[in-house]
């Protein structure tokens, strides 16, 4: 199963509002429940693996290194979206980074012209590093996280101008 059909799955059962589900496909499980309104993944290998420590973290305050005109604001700031702009989403919980690394310039900055497809940010999630891309077209108006700080499923990340 790929990422984006995980994805959509996830996305399906959110609407749904179906308490539980579970899908197999040749040596890969993944079972989703939900608990109060959150969605819970518990992918599972055919083989054995040692199942990862939840741990809670704390808020991190990363000083970001931007211009002015591009200082990401908190993630529970109340400037959300005005008239035409869009809202990208974090797909999954995870670590946020801006950059393939720490030396490497970031995907998009504010006043970037983004297409569908493009990498616009990384979400490491268990040691995977997952590139997600946009699925809209628009110009970045707004970076909503600080880099390397970790994000909840459906988290506002971005604010985009159509």
């Amino acid at each position: 199963m790929t990422f984006k059909e995980i994805q959509e799955l996830v996305r399906i059962f959110s609407k749904a509002g179906i308490g539980e589900l579970s899908v197999e496909q040749d040596n890969f499980k993944i079972k989703l429940k939900s608990i109060e309104g959150t969605v819970k993944m518990f992918p599972q290998m055919a083989a054995p693996i040692m199942a990862p420590q939840v741990v809670s973290a704390a808020p991190v305050n990363n000083a970001v290194e931007t211009s002015t005109a591009e200082t990401p604001a908190k993630s529970n700031d109340s400037k959300l979206p005005s008239g035409n702009q869009i809202v990208i989403k974090a797909p999954m919980i995870g670590t946020f980074y801006r950059s393939a690394g720490p030396d490497k310039e970031p995907f998009v900055k504010v006043g970037d012209r983004i297409e569908p497809g493009q990498s616009i940010c990384i979400i490491e999630a268990m040691k995977l590093f997952n590139e997600i891309e946009s699925e809209v077209s628009g110009t970045i108006v707004k970076v909503l996280v600080n880099d390397s700080t970790p994000v909840e499923y459906d988290q506002p990340l971005f604010i985009i101008e159509p």
